[in-house]
């Protein structure tokens, strides 16, 4: 699996034409315990750097922004009963949208994960 990192530290793993879209550790670590997360409904259509859900935790708000343009395929609904999953696995069981890559050159544009990690030190 290839998993890509944005500068607002978001993460996007390919699965065949559909990107899994998540929070880094880094981003749950800082806004704290999440207790809220919802995305745009499922069909939605996305350009990348658009908001495609929101979480809250008890510290702030925080748009996340899709990685790449792309329809909205679904929202992680065990999010609904248990935000804290992000902070949990947030490269894992904590993804928040699944959604399709309309432009895979768009890719091209993320960090792999070394130079994320550079990036957030």
């Amino acid at each position: 699996m290839t998993v890509y990192y944005t500068r607002e530290h978001e993460w996007l793993r390919v699965e065949g034409d559909v990107a899994v879209v998540g929070i880094t550790a880094h981003a749950a670590n800082e806004l704290g315990e999440l207790v809220f997360a919802e995305a745009r409904d499922p069909g939605t259509t996305v350009e990348q750097g658009d908001s495609v859900a929101v979480v809250e935790s008890v510290k702030a708000a925080s748009d996340i922004y899709a990685p790449v343009t792309g329809d909205v395929l679904a929202f992680n609904d065990a999010l609904t009963d248990d935000a804290a999953l992000v902070n949990r696995d947030p490269e894992g069981e904590g993804w928040i949208v699944r959604m399709t890559i309309a432009d895979a050159s768009q890719l091209e544009g993320l960090m792999d994960r070394a130079t994320y990690t550079a990036l957030v030190g």
